[in-house]
């Protein structure tokens, strides 16, 4: 596998590609090969007895990007010689020199599509005859969501070539929490016990919108409809392009204005974010882009009554409004205040809607059953490269 982060770096990729390579065990041995900007973390570690080499680099060095190249071009020739498969998690610059070595190797390539916006052909496209050319590479695409595939056919590419498989979830750890249990969690997590709660989970950028659950909040807070916790668990300041710190900058500025910081939660990136699901009572997606949202998947495993964006092939594949969640238009802060005050006033509604979500989630992402189809398109990647393995 080679993804972009990977434990104990947190990101959701990280997280999914760690928990199909252990819901793999006996079946695929994998090692995984992931840019790191942690540059504490060892080059070579064992994580739940997989091998994981890290490529270091910072984003913003040009330097650092150079050495990284170097020591990439040489892990990546041991790994994909010692693989039968390569599996690339997203598009990305890194891409171009991995697909090049298993081309000439001849290891056929599985393309993970996840991001809207950034995992679709025209963008692609758009960075250069290279990038196009190792996308286009692939022997098989595994795209997360009715959006992702659809733009993939769209641009004339081999529909026999795709599958639109899911993310899964560990059910287990992202499961209901009875109400004693929610109270110990939320004493654990240092939150008001008789507070209601609302969560947000994604690092902080103009597309996760999470000004715009903020901007709902204090709507809710100034009409005196509810007196809420809200706790953002994520990245707030980071070198990765996309984060904004000026988002929680403000938010803190505005809040302390009003007297509201003690209700204010800026939990940070967390390992424990299961806890924070199972210790919410509502869960806020406002992102305006989306592939398939892990964290809304996170906590709809959780059974929390969710809102989020209506984004069309992302969103709506996992939320039908009004049964398994709420769904309103990006970036409308008066319709996120309102079907969060829905949720917090009309708890056994909101408990059904949960509870809808929860088996939406253990039904279709599972992680044995997104495993099983991870597999199972290996073995067709494989069969199509002319390599049998059972």
């Amino acid at each position: 596998m080679v993804t972009g982060a990977y434990f104990p770096e947190i990101s959701s990729g990280g997280r999914q590609s760690r928990l199909m390579a252990a819901q793999m065990r006996g079946a695929a041995i994998v090692r995984v090969m992931t840019t790191a900007l942690d540059l504490s973390t060892p080059r070579h570690s064992n994580v739940d007895d997989v091998e994981v080499t890290r490529i270091h680099l910072r984003s913003i060095d040009t330097g650092s990007k150079i050495a990284a190249f170097a020591v990439m071009l040489t892990e990546a020739w041991r790994l994909v010689r010692w693989s039968d498969l390569v599996h690339l998690h997203g598009v990305s610059s890194k891409n171009i020199l991995i697909t090049a070595i298993a081309r000439l190797l001849g290891r056929p390539i599985v393309l993970s599509l996840h991001t809207a916006g950034a995992d679709e052909p025209a963008p692609v496209k758009s960075a250069g005859a290279l990038s196009w050319w190792a996308f286009r590479s692939a022997t098989r695409y595994l795209a997360v969501s009715p959006a992702l595939r659809q733009s993939y056919l769209e641009a004339g590419l081999a529909a026999d070539a795709i599958e639109q498989v899911g993310n899964g979830l560990d059910t287990n750890m992202f499961s209901p929490a009875a109400a004693p249990e929610k109270r110990r969690l939320r004493d654990l997590l240092g939150l008001d016990p008789d507070r209601p709660v609302i969560l947000f989970v994604g690092f902080f950028s103009q597309d996760k919108q999470p000004h715009v659950l903020f901007e709902a909040w204090l709507r809710l807070r100034d009409a005196g409809h509810i007196d809420a916790t809200l706790v953002f668990v994520g990245a707030t300041t980071s070198e990765y392009h996309e984060v904004d710190a000026a988002l929680a900058e403000r938010m803190r500025a505005v809040a302390g204005e009003r007297g509201l910081g003690d209700q204010l939660i800026f939990a940070g990136p967390r390992q424990n974010v299961h806890d924070y699901c199972r210790a919410a009572d509502v869960f806020a997606l406002p992102s305006r882009r989306e592939g398939m949202p892990v964290a809304l998947l996170e906590a709809m495993s959780c059974g929390v009554p969710s809102v989020a964006s209506r984004l069309p092939g992302a969103t709506d594949a996992l939320i039908e409004d009004g049964v398994s969640g709420r769904l309103v238009t990006p970036g409308d802060v008066e319709g996120f205040a309102e079907a969060v005050r829905s949720m917090l006033a009309e708890p056994d509604a909101a408990a059904r809607m949960g509870a809808a979500a929860r088996t939406v989630v253990t039904r279709d992402f599972s992680a044995a059953t997104i495993a099983a189809r991870w597999l199972e398109n290996y073995r067709i990647a494989l069969a199509r490269s002319g390599v049998n393995r059972s």
